[in-house]
């Protein structure tokens, strides 16, 4: 009881539980499981990236905008996956007081930044399928890497505050019963009369970061899907379906589970603390795993890309080999 009871200057690191719930003799296998679970975003994302820089017929602001999506995932994983394989691999479960926060700062600033670049994403579409003579004046290059660089930087400005001010209070537990640190998980073993205000100031932050882009989003896709309705063209359809089907799935895969938590919090619906951690790390990690394979398989533009490169690299290398046969004879 002394070493957990201590004031906020007194504490210097957190301990970071993990899933409670989960038996010793399952500690290597979820290890593992994280493990190649971030060897898929990594590769995956990356791929994504290099192929979106390297290819200039992808230069292009729907494609500018799933790099940015691919980089939220990167980073995102890398901050909190190879804790997480620490902690169940070497039973690494202590993090000091300033890496917590700091990992809790970009924990929550990635996620916003993810929603706000979706919102871009979805009014990307919407002025392309109902102003489609406009898109190319409107919607450049430069006005999306603006639109994007503003997530980024006022989502890192706004986060600083909630996590200096989650940073202030006193703690009376050093136990964080979750796999990283987040602002729910930390300001739960606060203590004192500044609590509750900093968790409804949090609260209400985090519905403005879901609700507010969620809102249009629905609205963009509903009237899209409006348009579509209304075309006669076959292979306008088409294009408009095989462009937004990747954008939808993406959606859904980051708001989904995030409503559900959300709503069952709301409801006072009794969900128990394993259930709780294990839906967090699945709306967060498997969003960023599964994306690179949706923007192949779904997205046109990509996947013509990338038998374009096979095919001229199999002509390069037949060439290479009829031209050493050649030497031969």
């Amino acid at each position: 009881m002394i070493m957990i009871s201590v004031n906020v200057t007194k504490v210097k690191d957190f301990i970071i539980l993990g899933i409670p719930g989960l038996l010793p003799e399952y500690y290597g296998l979820a290890s593992f499981v994280f493990l190649v679970v971030y060897i898929i975003i990594l590769f995956g994302n990356i791929f994504i990236l290099a192929v979106i820089i390297f290819e200039r017929v992808l230069h292009k602001p729907s494609y500018l905008i799933f790099a940015h999506l691919a980089m939220t995932d990167v980073i995102f994983g890398t901050l909190t996956i190879p804790k997480i394989i620490a902690r169940y691999w070497w039973n690494d479960m202590i993090t000091p007081f300033t890496t917590c926060f700091a990992q809790m700062f970009f924990v929550h600033s990635l996620g916003a930044i993810h929603s706000f670049i979706l919102l871009v994403m979805a009014l990307d579409r919407f002025v392309a399928v109902w102003f489609p003579l406009r898109y190319p004046a409107v919607i450049t290059n430069k006005t999306t890497s603006i639109a994007c660089s503003l997530c980024w930087t006022l989502t890192f400005i706004r986060m600083m505050g909630i996590v200096l001010h989650a940073s202030s209070l006193s703690f009376c537990d050093i136990r964080v019963s979750q796999c990283y640190c987040d602002h729910a998980s930390v300001t739960k073993l606060a203590c004192g009369e500044n609590v509750a205000f900093v968790q409804e100031v949090a609260f209400a932050n985090a519905m403005v970061t879901l609700l507010f882009p969620l809102s249009f989003i629905i609205f963009s896709y509903f009237s899209i899907i409006i348009a579509v309705l209304k075309m006669s063209n076959t292979e306008g359809y088409r294009k408009v379906l095989s462009t937004c089907a990747p954008q939808i799935l993406t959606t859904c895969l980051y708001y989904v589970p995030r409503c559900v938590v959300y709503i069952t919090d709301n409801l006072k619906v009794k969900v128990s603390p394993d259930a709780r951690i294990i839906i967090a790390l699945l709306y967060s990690l498997i969003p960023a795993a599964v994306n690179p394979l949706i923007y192949c398989l779904k997205t046109a533009d990509i996947k013509a890309a990338l038998i374009k490169r096979f095919k001229s690299r199999k002509i390069n290398m037949a060439l290479k080999s009829n031209t050493k046969q050649g030497h031969k004879y």
